[in-house]
């Protein structure tokens, strides 16, 4: 009897087992139907290179986004491989990674690097129809590019998705051509949105365990519903495969890209023209925050909007144009997003209160432009910035950070506040700026600094 009980007992165990596995099984999705109806509208992309293109010049801004990649993931970009010795005259045709057709009269968005420095691109349809595509514009700083392909008929398109609407743990599925295996499906789930890599970028991304590797890149993300909410675009790896880690372009982000490059073939971004940093815990207390949060500017550019709005070094952000701010890394992106002239509302707070600001935004500075201003900054070789109205100093500039150059060999840190230079009282960092124009090479001139409260005078000197 209890012989039977004990086998009744694991029959009911098993049964109830089996349940549970039958229950959870039809809980997780069927990405099937999703698959067969978006594949037409993915493309893989290839290139040719003529010989003489083999060791082409690259943009400073692709130089700049190779670097990146190189530093951040260990690796070129996708399809950026390592250069190979020269082959023969004869184009060399790859298979760079992935796309998607956007509309029926035949754009396609794949990334900036699956294309750059191509001198033919094609692009292959899931039923072998090819084509050879237009580039229509590029744009460096989101890693995008638009392609124009024609077609006698109606081309497969994707349904673009809201990516605003994606939240932390929802199923995503990407198709792409990995390591040149076409139209390739893997899924998984989002696991983090709105993160921000260490480049100068305008993008959010969105951070999935979907398995990415080279050859996606540009391919489609997408929901449940068959939308695209991303564009597959980078990987943090130390192996050169996929760890786990994922970045897509938001399709919010994306759009708005496309609009321009259409019209515009390049894409024009608002300005403020501000630096800025996290505010941490003691940050937090020493401006008398609540919480750590918004973004704290520690230097407002010459000749700014920032600088004719009023903003000021030691104001933090809160909100931009209605648009909370928790961490500093989520200001270039909302005004990157709006356009040249829009006026916008920046919710400060300073000395204690909050108040809003009105900025007229003027278009980003072109690279050359940054770059000159940059080397103005260092010929001393630090950048500075207000002095924190909570020290006990009545003018002068604060050294925010030591690059190198003068500044190392004559000594400064971090912290010092520079109240006089070459026999010039210094009011602020325009002030300092200009005094710094002006010092002669290869002589040294007397600086006034404080140092852990105590003043002093010590040579400085520029070696040119």
């Amino acid at each position: 009897m209890n012989r039977l009980l004990k086998r009744v007992s694991w029959v009911s165990i098993s049964l109830l087992m089996l349940l549970s596995s039958l229950a959870n099984a039809a809980n997780l999705p069927d990405f099937t139907e999703l698959v067969e109806d978006a594949s037409p509208a993915v493309v893989n992309i290839s290139t040719e290179q003529a010989p003489s293109s083999d060791k082409r010049q690259l943009s400073p801004d692709a130089r700049e986004l190779n670097e990146f990649f190189r530093h951040f993931f260990g690796q070129q970009p996708f399809g950026q491989q390592q250069q190979q010795p020269q082959q023969p005259r004869q184009q060399q045709r790859s298979s760079l990674g992935s796309g998607f057709i956007i509309s029926h009269d035949g754009y396609v968005l794949t990334n900036n690097h699956v294309i750059d420095g191509a001198d033919v691109i094609h692009v292959r349809l899931n039923d072998r129809r090819e084509y050879e595509a237009t580039l229509v514009g590029t744009d460096v700083r989101t890693d995008l590019a638009l392609l124009k392909i024609e077609a006698d008929d109606d081309l497969p398109i994707v349904d673009m998705g809201d990516s605003d609407d994606l939240k932390a743990g929802q199923w995503v599925l990407a198709i792409g051509s990995p390591f040149g295996f076409d139209y390739t499906v893997t899924a998984g789930i989002v696991s983090a949105i709105g993160r921000n890599l260490p480049s100068d970028n305008y993008v959010p991304f969105i951070q999935t365990d979907v398995a990415i590797n080279p050859g996606n890149s540009g391919g489609p993300l997408f929901n449940l519903d068959g939308e695209v909410v991303g564009i597959n675009s980078q990987i943090y790896t130390r192996s050169g495969g996929f760890m786990g880690v994922s970045f897509a372009i938001p399709s919010n982000v994306a759009m708005s890209v496309v609009e321009q490059l259409k019209s515009d073939g390049k894409v024009s971004r608002a300005w403020l023209g501000v630096l800025i940093q996290d505010v941490n815990r003691d940050l937090a207390e020493s401006f008398n925050l609540d919480r750590p949060h918004g973004a704290l500017v520690s230097r407002v550019m010459p000749d700014s909007p920032a600088e004719e709005a009023g903003l000021k070094a030691g104001d933090i952000i809160m909100a931009f144009n209605g648009k909370t701010i928790e961490h500093s890394s989520e200001l270039p992106y909302l005004v990157g997003e709006l356009k040249v002239g829009t006026d916008a509302k920046a919710q400060v707070f300073r000395d204690g209160k909050e108040q809003t600001i009105t900025i007229g935004l003027a278009k980003r500075p072109d690279n050359a432009q940054i770059a000159q201003q940059k080397a103005d900054e260092n010929r001393l070789g630090m950048t500075v910035t207000e002095v924190p109205e909570n020290m006990d100093v009545d003018a002068g500039v604060m050294v925010q950070q030591v690059l190198g150059g003068a500044a190392a060999r004559n000594g400064l840190q971090q912290g010092d506040v520079i109240t006089m230079l070459n026999g010039e009282t210094i009011e602020g960092v325009a002030e300092f700026n200009r005094i710094a124009q002006t010092i002669p090479a290869n002589r040294s001139v007397p600086m006034r600094v404080i140092r852990d409260g105590y003043p002093m005078f010590i040579p400085f000197k520029i070696v040119e």
